[in-house]
């Protein structure tokens, strides 16, 4: 387990990384606020240095930092004891947990001044404000009702998409936002909603129950959802405690310590194979935890350690993972943008400082003489345009292809693969109406189960293949921004002299030019979105283009024509097979094979009508990428032409003064590298703080 944690110094540690967060905020917009003077200035002086693309980077980058926050998914069946965490974790029993909470609402936890609810709809009706006890009231079903409505596969609240759960706690307060999630035991339109929101959070607590170890539901969630997506979730094996009240005798500690094995071996086995056999990262991962017994202790006394509750050992792993890795990646990649913006400060100053001695006429001459570096640079970025294009219609080609070869395999492999979704038939079911229509209702959401998980299983080989062609044009732009580096470091020497060094130590990030960074993913500056480091295409999301890849796929319209024109008329062929065992037994095999007959009728023309439907969605991806990847390629070829133009510009009309000017610039480098200092000092802060 993990070296134990109090609560209160996961929370100072949040704490330290939230004023880490604020001062390198404060540092970009200052630098942000000194570059708009010194372009206003240079209108007047000699010219402005091409700064707009630095300028709005810096502002996204302070912008994200100031809203930063810790973004965790609650994900689990429902009874799972999914509130009764949350309430211990939090530290006050906020949400209801003696009702089914997983039935009403995906629900967004964060802090507030004031205790308030907003409630958003999925329609055009504006979001509404109500207090919470009127939200526990109004959004919260009984349990009857909440399996009534799953059987039916209706929602509870149709129109309502979220809500939004404001409170003054110190957890909160400190930068954490929880999203509570809807019980995965539900439809599979809210388990899309739940899901829909896993690429936009830093993490997802699993919550599994002692006693109920690993269900078919959770292992085909872990399987068909969490499993082989590179994402960091962390399993909670809830009511711990409980394992004791199923003892003979519930104080012999040698008997409870078998039990307690037994289950833990249990969850190993189901767990093991999302780590890939890696046990050490299971041991990181995976938590008994008493949420009840934590939660009362909280409420008794809120500075209460929580020993022997699993929750010191959690709140360890959390902070390790939240505080030190996920905000070490996400200052890393302010440093690195603060460090670039420098850099081409710096060179631009640099450049600029001789030319002020030049005469126009000269200094035309200089700008004409490297204009063929300048068609060079233009060529480096039609080459990667290219690639990018080739890339991407070799990629959505390949995708669209997988899918319809999947589609067509799935009548080969159906009735092996079928037998563990189809519901059981009753020796009665046929005869009589009520029956006939229930078997009916559950054979249709046992066959879009079916084809709902075969797709889910294709979507992760669709986004490996897809991830490797993003880190195949990483290495790319790498290439490229080497050559474009040299380039326009040879486009300075022509112009000066000499070469153009920086005053601080840089890594390899560092030294891209900055389009480069963004394209191999070592800047994210989406919103909200904490990219990794180290993959393609961290500046955008592109598994967020895909995430509605059921409704792009039209799924749901293949299920609606298949089961309306095949499973109506279904029960009452089966009707003349009687009632004895063997006759149900074949009525089983019968219905298998007429609904694999049936399917393998509709999969061709499901294939072949989704194919354009995925090639389409695949190409989106890639051309969302080459818009930004050339936009900022474009960025940094004009602002190095303006840079010449805007200083001839304002030689032809009137006089620079070259002492203010030089004093002006050699102040806005002086002025910007010491707000990358500071930068530079806190980031270096946050790595010595102890893990």
């Amino acid at each position: 387990m993990s070296t134990k944690i109090e609560t209160t110094n996961f929370l100072h540690d949040l704490d330290r990384v939230a004023r880490v967060r604020a001062e390198i905020a404060t540092n970009l917009n200052q630098i942000k606020n000194t570059l708009e003077q010194s372009e206003s200035a240079g209108e007047h002086n000699s010219g402005k240095l091409g700064l707009d693309r630095d300028i709005e980077d810096i502002y996204k980058v302070s912008k994200n930092l100031q809203q930063g926050r810790f973004r965790l998914l609650v994900l689990g069946d429902m009874k799972r004891g999914k509130s009764t965490f949350l309430n211990a974790l939090i530290g006050e029993k906020l949400l209801p947990s003696d009702v089914n909470p997983c039935t009403a609402l995906l629900t967004v936890l964060r802090y507030g001044a004031q205790k308030k609810v907003t409630v958003y709809f999925n329609d055009e009706t504006l979001p509404q404000e109500i207090d919470l006890e009127s939200f526990k009231h109004r959004y919260t079903i009984d349990p009857d009702e909440a399996k009534r409505l799953q059987q039916e596969q209706k929602l509870a609240f149709p129109n309502v998409s979220h809500a939004v759960v404001e409170y003054p706690l110190p957890l909160l307060e400190k930068g954490i936002e929880i999203v509570d999630s809807p019980g995965l035991n539900d439809t599979e339109a809210r388990n899309q909603l739940s899901l829909s929101y896993i690429n936009n959070c830093h993490a997802i607590l699993f919550v599994l129950k002692a006693t109920q170890p690993c269900t078919l539901e959770e292992r085909r969630y872990i399987e068909n959802y969490l499993k082989g997506r590179g994402l960091t979730v962390f399993f909670l094996i809830n009511a711990w405690d409980e394992i004791r009240k199923g003892l003979i005798d519930p104080e012999d500690s040698e008997e409870l310590a078998a039990a307690e094995e037994k289950v833990r071996q249990v969850f190993q086995a189901n767990l093991m194979d999302y780590f890939q056999l890696e046990a050490q990262t299971y041991q990181k991962r995976v938590f008994e935890i008493s949420s009840l017994m934590a939660l009362r202790r909280r409420v008794k006394n809120s500075e209460d350690s929580l020993e022997g509750t699993g929750f010191p050992e959690l709140m360890a792993a959390l902070n390790s993972f939240l505080t030190k890795e996920r905000a070490i990646a996400e200052m890393r990649q302010a440093k690195i943008l603060a460090q670039q913006v420098y850099n081409h400060v710096h060179e631009a100053i640099e450049r600029r400082i001789p030319l002020l001695d030049q005469d126009v006429t000269q200094l035309k001459q200089q700008i004409s003489e490297v204009a063929p570096e300048f068609e060079k640079l233009t060529e480096i970025r039609d080459q990667f345009q290219e690639e990018i294009r080739i890339t991407r219609n070799r990629t959505a080609k390949a995708v669209a292809n997988s899918f319809r070869d999947y589609i067509l395999n799935l009548g080969n492999t159906f009735e092996s693969d079928f037998v563990r979704y189809q519901p059981d038939l009753g020796f009665l079911d046929f005869l009589q109406q009520g029956k006939r229509d229930e078997f009916n209702a559950a054979f249709k959401r046992a066959f879009e189960r079916y084809i709902n998980e075969k797709i889910s299983a294709w979507e992760v080989t669709a986004e490996r293949d897809i991830s490797e062609a993003f880190l195949e044009l990483a290495r790319s732009a790498a290439n490229y921004g080497a050559i474009y580096g040299k380039i326009a470091d040879a486009m300075t020497e022509k112009l000066i002299g000499k070469k153009v060094y920086t005053n601080t130590t840089m890594d390899s990030a560092e030294t891209s030019p900055t389009w480069a960074s963004w394209a191999m993913g070592f800047l994210s500056l989406a919103s909200g979105n904490v990219a990794g480091v180290f993959l393609a295409g961290a500046g955008f999301d592109w598994k967020n283009i895909l995430v509605n890849w059921f409704a792009v796929l039209g799924i749901s319209g293949f299920l609606l024509i298949f089961t309306g024109t095949f499973l109506g008329p279904i029960g009452l062929a089966l009707m003349g097979l009687g009632v004895g065992a063997f006759q149900a037994d074949q009525a089983r095999k019968e219905l298998i094979q007429a609904t694999k007959k049936e399917l393998v009728k509709y999969l061709p023309q499901l294939a072949e009508e989704q194919w354009q439907s995925i090639h389409d969605a695949v190409n989106e991806c890639f051309d969302d990428y080459e818009r930004e990847v050339i936009k900022r390629l474009n960025d940094d070829i004009k602002s190095r032409k303006d840079e010449l133009d805007n200083l001839v510009e304002q030689k032809e009309s009137n006089q620079v003064n070259r002492e203010t000017e030089l004093k002006r610039l050699r102040s806005l480098d002086a002025e910007v590298l010491s707000k990358v200092n500071g930068i530079e000092s806190v980031y270096g802060y946050l790595l010595a703080a102890p893990m």
